[in-house]
């Protein structure tokens, strides 16, 4: 019955996609569900270009990234599989590693490519370079962008504050980074980057703008094209430009998000809005303490949800998820299905009438049920599963979420905790009734427990989770 339902919601939609739709993906880096004023009413930035887009089409309320942190969202969001069935089985990559994405495996940019779209992407790659390790940046990279379907691809290796502080351009460095800098800050605090490498003339509150102007460029071109927009902010350093200083009460963070609402303001308003699909989206959650908050004016950047990025908690993966799609959503509409980044592969081959890829997309399951207006908690895909910085895993199905140990296993503080004799192993929450995940209730529901254990163990070692 499951893979009846997804064949004919894949069928419906693709005869719908005849006109060849553009698509824009863009990804920022680690904003938070309640940077954005349209999740928010206490939101102390002024997003109004995400407001305008949530006005236009749909806003997702249980939307999640497949990891909570940079590298394994990105991979999981290209290749619609999970990042932990690939070699990387915990944290991020650094600038210097190589390629995480296998060299044959398909991609959203290579599908599209190879049905007649332009392809182009423009930010933080952090996807790894070249062969070797640590990377060359002084020869060509022998893995790039290009080599998995981009026509081309502008931006930076890894995060702002990752050296070496360079920008690529295809399969080179656009300089060499000859020179160095030393640390400044604090780790996860606004200023702060780490020391190393850096290319003369390479400078941070540029970044952004560069990224921004390329994007825009690609997009005011004929179609159709396939975009994707990792932005590099608001993750650290915060470096806004001048126009952007000074403008919020969350002070310097709340003037940065201000600036990634601008960019990406400018970049969709600059693509034709008639054909367009836009989804405009997070990495993951805010990295953000008790103390992030109260120096920045209040700004609760997870609303009120349980832990940070890097957390098996919710505040960890539950992101901002806005699609506009004219004459295919409907304007102002909000959806309460679970859904995953993994899911943008089936989502976006639907909406161009490329056929889903039977040697890959292992974990994608198209959003276009909800995309109509369908709700429920099984309306796109029957389970999801979460992924700390740690590696800690988590499953969700419908109103159950298991965690498969105690802790956070990310950045809130206790990560990890030793199990007592003949008490729990690991954590239960109904994310329904408790989305806030105050009410451990793993001893109340042990047949729940068994259950979704059992059910982890088996789409780990299946290899897949979307009907083959």
């Amino acid at each position: 019955m499951l893979r009846r339902t997804f064949l004919a919601s894949t069928a419906a939609f693709s005869l719908q996609a005849a006109a060849k739709p553009n698509v824009i993906i863009i990804l920022a880096d680690d904003l938070g569900i309640g940077d954005v004023a349209c999740y928010s009413p206490d939101v102390k930035v002024r997003t109004p270009h995400m407001d305008k887009l949530a006005r236009q089409g749909m806003r997702f309320t249980d939307a999640h990234s497949p990891s909570a942190v940079c590298t394994p969202t990105r991979y999981g969001l290209l290749t619609g599989r999970y990042s932990w069935r690939s070699r990387l089985k915990s944290g991020v990559l650094n600038g210097y590693s190589p390629n995480l994405i296998e060299d044959s495996r398909p991609t959203i940019p290579n599908l599209f490519q190879k049905n007649g779209y332009r392809t182009g992407g423009f930010g933080k790659w952090h996807l790894g370079l070249g062969t070797t390790d640590p990377v060359d940046y002084t020869k060509d990279f022998s893995l790039s962008p290009l080599n998995h379907g981009f026509d081309e691809y502008f931006g930076i290796p890894a995060s702002l504050d990752m050296p070496p502080y360079v920008y690529i351009d295809g399969k080179r460095a656009v300089a060499h980074p000859t020179n160095k800098i030393a640390d400044n800050g604090e780790v996860k605090r606004g200023p702060y980057y780490r020391g190393g490498p850096i290319a003369p003339g390479f400078v941070m509150d540029e970044v952004m703008p560069k990224i921004t102007e390329r994007a825009i460029n690609f997009v005011q071109k004929p179609g159709p094209f396939f975009c994707y927009v990792p932005l590099p902010a608001p993750h650290t350093p915060w470096v806004p430009t001048k126009a952007f200083q000074g403008r919020s009460p969350a002070k310097l963070y709340g003037d940065f998000v201000e600036q990634v609402d601008d960019s990406i303001g400018r970049i969709i308003n600059a693509a034709d809005p008639t054909n367009t699909l836009v989804i405009v989206t997070s990495d993951n959650g805010s990295p953000w303490e008790k103390r992030d908050m109260e120096e920045n004016g209040g700004q609760w950047a997870n609303l009120m949800l349980r832990g940070q990025k890097s957390d098996a908690y919710e505040g960890g993966h539950r992101v901002p998820f806005i699609v506009r799609w004219p004459g295919k959503v409907k304007p102002a509409t909000v959806s309460n299905v679970p859904i995953c980044h993994v899911d943008l592969l089936a989502t976006c081959c639907t909406a161009a009438g490329i056929p889903i890829p039977t040697n890959g997309a292992e974990d994608s399951f198209p959003i276009q049920p909800a995309l109509s207006g369908k709700q429920g908690p099984t309306a796109v895909r029957p389970h999801l599963i979460h992924h700390s910085g740690s590696g800690l895993f988590a499953i969700r199905e419908g109103r159950w979420k298991f965690i498969e140990g105690l802790g956070s296993g990310g950045f809130t503080q206790p990560a990890k905790i030793a199990p007592q004799p003949g008490g729990p192993t690991g954590q239960l929450f109904d994310i329904v009734a408790d989305p806030h995940e105050r009410d451990d209730v793993y001893l109340k529901h042990p047949d729940q427990v068994a259950r979704l254990s059992k059910l982890l163990n088996e789409l780990r070692d299946q290899g897949r989770s979307r009907p083959a």
